[in-house]
């Protein structure tokens, strides 16, 4: 059901026993970190806690929506951008900020500084959870997620005009924070526990100055808890992330059945696909990892067929199991991008790519007989000398024609005197 803001969707975890209070006076440390651990073993039972991690470098805002515009197109809401990153609390009226390169941010932030600019933002702490599906779903560049959420919702998403910067925002947000992202500026940012269950280590990220902050009345401040996975953040990003992939492949290839990008924000996607012909789930999973979601995330594709469920593990193995093979199946692609939070590339951002084809084989074409080569008829080389002699004559009757014609053209008319 749609909710109207983040009150009215915690109101309804209230009612439905999911929603936990602390009366008593707790730290930010070590009480939340702890409570944010302890919080996420209770499994299915976890409740609406706020959360953090222990051994974050520092304090982080890390379930805004973070809306900007492309600064060489600002008028085109398609261009804009509804996204959720990492933000490390520095001081007063600074945060440091983590665009990752494939992000859209990243383009908004690169074409600003080439203007020599700094990029305006509005940050919305405390949304519609709508909001948060969408801002973590990876659209397309020109995909304006208001229109994504509005179609979830089944009416237009209700949006604000932000007071200082003029951006859409959220309508009803419990905290808007507006400033800029200071062009050409960075600070140290991290340890964070990220998604992958490690700690990123201190980067050097682009700094945040704040200018504004307006909030609504007892504002409710929401967090997001990030560690070893499965957290909150797994059951959020991986269905949003499955689907768009889904479409994206389906367009291109019908074959495709379904789309299974859970697991660790995808970093492993399994597709599931009919095959039109050989090589072709190899084919359809290299073109996984050229997705806007897979070139900085996937890097290991699991292709199987139709009748496999790439939800169900169990079957997922026993066609690795039984139709992979080692020495025809593993496309490796060496050199490709991957977001820094990654832990295993040797070097950050650069990883080689893993296709692994467990579908059933399909044979070659056996139309023809590829070991009979088609040779020449013996009367070939009579026939060749016959044609050769017609050619001549033809050319030769052609050239003599043309000199006839020029002859005509030379030769003086009767009523010309000289």
């Amino acid at each position: 059901m749609p909710y109207d803001d983040l009150r009215v969707f915690l109101e309804t975890l209230d009612r439905e026993g999911q929603l936990l209070r602390v009366t008593e006076e707790v730290l930010p440390e070590p009480d939340i970190a702890a409570a944010s651990n302890a919080v996420t073993r209770l499994g299915d039972r976890a409740p609406a806690l706020y959360r953090l991690n222990d051994g974050d470098g520092g304090f982080y805002i890390d379930k805004a929506a973070v809306v900007s515009r492309d600064p060489d197109d600002p008028h085109d809401s398609g261009k804009q951008n509804v996204g959720i990153y990492r933000l490390e609390v520095k001081g007063r009226r600074k945060l440091a900020i983590q665009p990752v390169p494939m992000h859209d941010i990243a383009q908004h932030l690169r074409k600003a500084e080439e203007r020599d600019e700094d990029l305006p933002v509005a940050i919305a702490v405390g949304n519609d959870p709508i909001i948060s599906i969408v801002a973590s779903t990876p659209l397309k560049y020109d995909e304006n997620e208001y229109e994504l959420a509005g179609a979830l919702l089944g009416s237009p998403a209700p949006v604000a005009t932000a007071p200082l910067t003029g951006l859409p925002v959220p309508w009803g947000c419990e905290v808007l924070i507006e400033g800029v992202i200071e062009r050409r500026k960075r600070e140290i940012e991290g340890p964070f526990g990220e998604f992958t269950g490690h700690y990123s280590g201190g980067r050097r990220m682009p700094v945040l100055r704040i200018d504004r902050i307006s909030y609504r009345t007892d504002p409710i401040f929401e967090h997001l808890y990030l560690g070893m996975p499965w957290t909150e953040v797994d059951h959020l990003i991986g269905p949003n992330t499955c689907a768009p992939l889904y479409k994206q492949l389906k367009s291109e290839f019908p074959e495709v059945q379904a789309v299974n990008a859970t697991y660790t924000h995808g970093l492993v996607v399994i597709v599931s696909t009919e095959k039109r012909y050989g090589g072709f789930a190899k084919a359809v999973g290299t073109r996984v990892l050229s997705l806007p979601h897979g070139l900085g995330y996937a890097a290991t594709v699991i292709m199987v067929d139709e009748d496999v469920d790439p939800f169900n593990l169990p079957q997922v193995m026993w066609a690795l199991s039984t139709k992979m093979n080692p020495s025809s199946d593993l496309v490796r692609i060496p050199g490709q991008p991957i977001m820094e939070l990654a832990p295993q590339p040797d070097h950050p951002g650069i990883i080689d790519k893993l296709v692994i084809d467990a579908t059933t084989p399909v044979g070659r074409d056996r139309r023809g007989s590829y070991g009979n080569q088609v040779h020449d008829l013996p009367e070939m080389r009579e026939w060749l000398g016959k044609l050769q002699r017609i050619a001549a004559d033809v050319a030769a009757a052609a050239q003599a024609q043309e000199g006839n014609l020029m002859d005509d053209n030379l030769r003086p008319s009767s009523n010309t005197s000289f």
